[in-house]
C-alpha cells in the first residue's frame, strides 16, 4: 500500500503530523508512506524512518516559474501511484492533489470554512473537526485515520524527531568551545510571531537567576533579525557567567541535538517547544493567546504558564498576527522560576 500525507503548514505543524505516520505503520507495517510539505520544513522529518520519501514545494504560487516548479513536483509524485492520500490541512491545492492522486481513496477534514462542493468532491471521506480548543492538534491529526479503521484514543502515539549523528557532533564541539561540560538549560525566548513573546527584562531575570545557581544557560533563536535583536536585549540584562548566546548559529537539526542534550527547555509557543516535547525533555512554556488545549507540549513532562491566569487576554481567533504587541506581558517572573525549579528538582 502506498500512502501520501499532505501537510502544507509551518514547522511545528509538520512535526505534529509524525504520529499519523507512526500509527499507519503500526496498522500497516508494509505500507510505504510519503509526506508532502513546504520547502524548509523537511529537516523535522527527513530522518524519520516511518517515511519513505519527503516531497516539498515552494509556498509561492505566483509566476510561471513557480507554476512550472509545482507541476514538475506534481508529476514526480503522480508516478508513485498512491492508493490513499490524506490531506491534513485546509489548503485547496492539497485537496486538488488528493483528488488527482488517490487511486483508492482520499481523506480530509470537514472544515467549517470548507463546505463548498469542490472541497467535498476531492475526498472519499471527510472527518469531523473537533470543537475549538477541546483536543490537541495531534489528536485532530490522528482522527484522519478513522476511515482506515485505526483508532488511537487512549494510546500513546508520540511525535518522532530523529537526529543526525553529525548534528550531535557539531553541537558537542560547539559546547566544548564554550566550556560547557555539565548539564545545561536551553532557553528559546523567540517565536515566528512576536505576539507570542514575553518581556525581555523578565526573561533576563529568570536566566540570571538560574545562571547564578551555576546552570549553563544556552540562548537560542533563528537568524531572523528581529529574533536576534530580542536576544541582544536579553543579553544586555542577563550578564551572569554561564549565559551563552548561540542564537542564529544552528540548523534545525543542530537545534534538535542541542535540545536533546539539555536538562530542561524553557521557551514560548514555537517549534522548538514542540521539538523539546518530541525529544521528551522537561519543558516550561509560556502561552498566550494560543489555544492551550490544541498546542501544549505533547506527551512530555511540562509546566505551562498561561498569560490568561494573570490578566485579561483577547480571544486567539481575534489576534492580528502582524501586531508588534506582546501578549505575554501579564506573566510575572516568580511562577516561571517556580515551574523551572519544580521540574529540575523532581
Amino acid at each position: 500500500m502506498n500512502i501520501l500525507l499532505i501537510k502544507l503548514r509551518h514547522h511545528g505543524d509538520v512535526l505534529l503530523t509524525t504520529p499519523v505516520a507512526r500509527a499507519l505503520k503500526e496498522k500497516f507495517p508494509t505500507a510505504q508512506i510519503d509526506l508532502l510539505v513546504y520547502e524548509g520544513t523537511e529537516p523535522l522529518v527527513k530522518n524519520n524512518p516511518d517515511f519513505r520519501h519527503i516531497w516539498s514545494w515552494n509556498r509561492d504560487l505566483r509566476g510561471w516559474k513557480s507554476i512550472e516548479s509545482h507541476l514538475k513536483v506534481f508529476f514526480q509524485i503522480r508516478k508513485q501511484r498512491y492508493d490513499w492520500v490524506l490531506h491534513l490541512s485546509d489548503q485547496m491545492q492539497g485537496a486538488l492533489m488528493a483528488k488527482l492522486l488517490a487511486r483508492q481513496g482520499s481523506i480530509g477534514f470537514a472544515y467549517p470554512r470548507r463546505q463548498d462542493i469542490f472541497w467535498k468532491s476531492c475526498f472519499t471521506y471527510l472527518v469531523p473537526i473537533f470543537p475549538s480548543n477541546t483536543h490537541h492538534t495531534v489528536e485532530q491529526n490522528l482522527a484522519v485515520l478513522a476511515p482506515l479503521g485505526i483508532k488511537t484514543v487512549g494510546k500513546e502515539v508520540r511525535c518522532r524527531l530523529e537526529i543526525d549523528p553529525p548534528d550531535r557532533e557539531a553541537v558537542k564541539k560547539l559546547l566544548l568551545q564554550h566550556h560547557v561540560t555539565k548539564p545545561y538549560l536551553v532557553v528559546h525566548p523567540a517565536a515566528r510571531w512576536g505576539f507570542k513573546c514575553w518581556e525581555d527584562d523578565r526573561f533576563a531575570e529568570v536566566i540570571q537567576y538560574f545562571a547564578q545557581q551555576g546552570w549553563p544557560i544556552i540562548l537560542t533563536s533563528s537568524p531572523d533579525q528581529e529574533e536576534m535583536t530580542l536576544i541582544h536585549q536579553i543579553l544586555k540584562r542577563a550578564t551572569a557567567p554561564g549565559v551563552i548566546s548561540l542564537a542564529g548559529k544552528f540548523t534545525l537539526g543542530e537545534l534538535a541535538a542541542l535540545i536533546e542534550g539539555a536538562r530542561l527547555f524553557l521557551g514560548v509557543d514555537s517549534v522548538p517547544m514542540h521539538m523539546a516535547a518530541a525529544l521528551k525533555k522537561d519543558t516550561v512554556v509560556l502561552f498566550g493567546p494560543s489555544k492551550v488545549n490544541e498546542w501544549h507540549p505533547w506527551q512530555t513532562r511540562y509546566r505551562l504558564i498561561d498569560a490568561r491566569d494573570y490578566g485579561a487576554m483577547l480571544d486567539p481567533d481575534a489576534v492580528n498576527t502582524a501586531t508588534r504587541e506582546r501578549y505575554l506581558k501579564n506573566i510575572p517572573v516568580d511562577p516561571v522560576i517556580e515551574a523551572v525549579e519544580e521540574l529540575l528538582h523532581s
